[in-house]
C-alpha cells in the first residue's frame, strides 16, 4: 500500500514498523524538505532527486534507519524542475518496484494548493490523507486541501490532527460534560 501524506506524523510511520509491517518512507517534498532534520547519517546520502535524476541507484538512496522494519528515501538536494521529477517515468517505475518490496510505503510531499506537486504524488497512491496542525490552518483551508485530494480519484481517508496543545483542552471545554459526575 503507498499511502501519500502532507507533513507526515513521525508516530504513525514507527506504528507501521514496530507492527512488523517492512515499511518505506519517502521525503517527496523535494523543494522544502523537513525529513533531513529528522533522519540524520555520518555519511553522504543521495536521496530521491539523485535517484529521479539518474546519478544514484535504487540501493544507493534507500537508507536503513535505527527501527527494524524502517527504511527511508530522504528528498535530495533542490532540483531545478521538481515537478519535472515527480511526474517522470521514473518516479512511475520508482513507485512500482518499491511496491513489491515494502507492505506500506508512506509519502510525504509539500502542502497541498501550495505547489503542484502534492495532487501529482496523491493520483500515484493507493490513498492519501491530510495532516494539519491543530489552530494553524483555517477550517476553509482544510476542506479545500480535502476537496483537493478527492478530486485524485484515490481514496482519502480523513484528516489527522497535529500538535493539538492538550494542557490547553480540558474536559470542562466540552460544554456540560466537564461537569459529569458533579451535583
Amino acid at each position: 500500500n503507498i499511502v501519500f501524506v502532507e507533513n507526515l506524523m513521525p508516530r504513525l510511520r514507527k506504528a507501521f514498523a514496530r507492527a512488523g509491517h517492512k515499511t518505506l518512507m519517502i521525503d517527496a517534498d523535494i523543494r522544502n524538505t523537513v525529513m533531513s532534520g529528522v533522519f540524520s547519517s555520518q555519511r553522504k546520502v543521495s536521496g530521491l532527486t539523485d535517484y529521479l535524476s539518474g546519478q544514484a541507484a535504487l540501493h544507493e538512496v534507500i537508507n536503513d534507519t535505527d527501527l527494524d522494519n524502517l527504511d527511508v528515501i530522504l528528498s535530495g538536494p533542490v532540483s531545478p524542475n521538481p515537478t519535472g521529477l515527480l511526474q517522470s517515468k521514473q518516479f512511475d517505475a520508482l513507485l512500482t518496484d518499491l511496491r513489491v518490496r515494502y507492505d506500506y510505503i508512506i509519502v510525504d510531499t509539500s502542502p497541498i494548493g501550495l505547489v503542484i506537486d502534492a495532487a501529482i504524488i496523491a493520483q500515484k497512491c493507493d490513498a492519501s490523507f491530510l495532516v494539519t496542525q491543530a489552530g494553524h490552518i483555517k477550517r476553509k483551508a482544510v476542506m479545500k486541501a480535502k476537496e483537493q485530494l478527492e478530486q485524485t480519484g484515490k481514496p482519502f481517508l480523513g484528516v489527522v490532527l497535529n500538535k493539538l496543545n492538550i494542557s490547553a483542552e480540558k474536559y470542562s471545554s466540552y460544554g456540560g460534560y466537564g461537569n459529569y459526575g458533579k451535583k
